[in-house]
């Protein structure tokens, strides 16, 4: 039976002489990565395949400095050490801070044009990022700081990108795309994430020669058009997916994980849940093309090679795992 493996990693070093600029990267590398100082030359984290990379990264450089080097592995003697130990990477005050931060920008927000707006969100959402990536004992703070950007996404979406559908309770309907092909498909003019990205995937995979109409009035909608992401349209939220969600399932395309990772994607930025790490550098691209763009066939035009490039490397990171 494979015993279990210690629960922490620690560096000890020994560095050589005089170097405050070793000594300073070599701290700014363990900071970043998380790691909690036990005293000068000491640092702890977590026990884990990337922790041991990193320490043993620096642990290179420092001996290629001619300095000293130890790497340790164990378990705490006691409940009440390891607890201690946990303290050192306790991130409440960082996401407090960013909270604070995140309130005092949205006051600005509600003043900015989108892709300005957009972008002091994505550098929130960045730095929030950095910091879940070294919370290695998550607990209520991230919580709330999840649901602070998620709440100050949806006002921008509320802004930029009004009349969101609601969600149908209703039973997802497999559909056969030989009956979708040379269509014309409907959805609300200046697109946004799901509108653009449904529109994409269905010139993509389901109605290659698809045409779009975009409408300023949803009960503009012409009676042979095919609707999507409105109220009322054949294919639209349907209880927690979204409308690029509906499609993929209702056209049979849950097996492509380039797909289902994109859907992610997309859910995150259209309705929250789950942080994707890309999401706000999406949100930002698209905000800028939207005001760069003169209409939305246009702006399609234009996101059309993003969003291949997503897909193509969600679709390879899933076939080198």
């Amino acid at each position: 039976m494979k015993s279990k493996a210690p629960a922490w990693l620690l560096l000890v070093t020994n560095l050589p002489g005089h170097n405050p600029t070793l000594r300073m990267r070599i701290w700014r590398a363990l900071k970043a990565a998380g790691a909690g100082p036990l005293r000068d030359g000491a640092y702890l984290l977590p026990n884990g395949e990337r922790a041991r990379q990193v320490l043993e990264d620096q642990g290179a450089e420092i001996k290629a400095a001619g300095g000293l080097v130890q790497i340790l592995s164990f378990d705490a003697e006691s409940a009440a050490q390891n607890a201690e130990f946990i303290k050192l990477f306790d991130r409440t005050e960082e996401y407090a801070e960013a909270i604070e931060r995140l309130a005092s920008l949205r006051q600005e927000l509600a003043k900015d044009a989108e892709p300005e707006a957009r972008q002091q969100l994505a550098a929130i959402a960045r730095e929030v990022a950095a910091i879940a990536a070294r919370d290695f004992f998550p607990g209520e703070s991230r919580q709330q700081m999840q649901e602070a950007l998620a709440d100050a996404e949806v006002g921008l979406n509320a802004r930029f990108a009004p009349d969101e559908p609601h969600a149908a309770q209703r039973k997802i309907r497999a559909r056969e795309r030989k009956d979708y092909r040379g269509r014309t498909w409907a959805t609300r003019e200046r697109l946004w994430i799901d509108r653009v990205a449904s529109a994409w995937l269905i010139r993509r995979f389901i109605d290659p020669k698809a045409k779009f109409t975009w409408l300023k009035h949803v009960k503009d909608c012409p009676k042979r058009a095919v609707g999507f992401d409105f109220d009322g349209a054949e294919f639209t939220h349907v209880g927690s997916k979204v409308t690029f969600e509906v499609l993929v399932s209702s056209f049979h395309l849950e097996q492509d994980p380039g797909l289902i990772r994109l859907g992610a994607l997309v859910h995150h930025l259209d309705v929250g849940g789950i942080p994707i790490a890309e999401a706000p550098g999406f949100a930002t691209i698209m905000a800028g093309a939207r005001s760069l763009q003169p209409d939305d066939d246009a702006l399609l035009r234009a996101m059309t090679p993003v969003l291949d490039s997503l897909y193509a490397s969600y679709a390879a990171v899933q076939s080198r795992g």
